[in-house]
């Protein structure tokens, strides 16, 4: 199994969309299949036009490189 990461981003979308944005908890193999985790489980279409922040985000993102094996996903996802 390929080395995964811990990835802790912030991901802020502006008013009226959202007021605060959110973090989202992704195991990944790389920046590439974070995002791609994230696209595939966000159910807000409105925050679609702020995706190019998002891989900003993601690149500037809290990363931990993980010492188990782990299967990719989503963890856990704070958005309002």
């Amino acid at each position: 199994m390929a080395q995964k990461y811990l990835y802790i981003i912030d991901h802020y979308v502006p008013f009226p969309q959202s007021e605060y944005g959110g973090v989202w908890n992704v195991v990944a193999e790389s920046e590439s299949e974070c995002f791609d985790l994230i696209v595939e489980r966000d159910s807000h279409e409105d925050y679609r036009s702020y995706y190019t922040h998002l891989k900003e985000n993601i690149l500037n993102s809290r990363c931990f490189k993980l010492s188990d094996e782990q299967e990719s996903r989503v963890i856990e996802e704070f958005t309002t």
